[in-house]
């Protein structure tokens, strides 16, 4: 079951987006937009960063700044077309190591003999 308001919004899938691509999207909106945004949030999630985000864009707006170009339908920063596979290279990453001395749950240790004191 989808929710109405959630469909009505200007960013579309905004419940996913993460923090970094709602600033660099909310830029592109009008002040309504924002506003509508913010009351989404607050009867919804309430989440302190994303409210923080929406009202700093929100009093840059009503202070005089001007929607920027932009696309808020574009991809959002997880799904783009950026880095694929590992960041680390093979001299970096962790050397191979063998399990402890004591064994594993699913091989156990082997005794060390009798070992007593002289």
């Amino acid at each position: 079951m989808t929710d109405p308001a959630r469909d009505a919004l200007p960013l579309p899938d905004y419940d996913h987006l993460p923090i970094g691509g709602l600033q660099s999207r909310v830029r592109s909106l009008s002040t309504a937009e924002v506003e509508e945004l913010l009351a989404y949030e607050r009867t919804h999630a309430d989440r302190l960063p994303v409210t923080e985000v929406l009202t700093t864009r929100l009093d840059q707006l009503r202070a005089g700044a001007e929607p920027t170009s932009g696309d808020p339908g574009a991809l959002r920063p997880e799904q783009g077309e950026g880095r694929r596979g590992s960041p680390v290279s093979p001299a970096a990453s962790a050397h191979p190591f063998s399990p402890p001395p004591h064994g594993t749950p699913d091989q156990r240790g082997r005794p060390k003999g009798d070992r007593r004191e002289p």
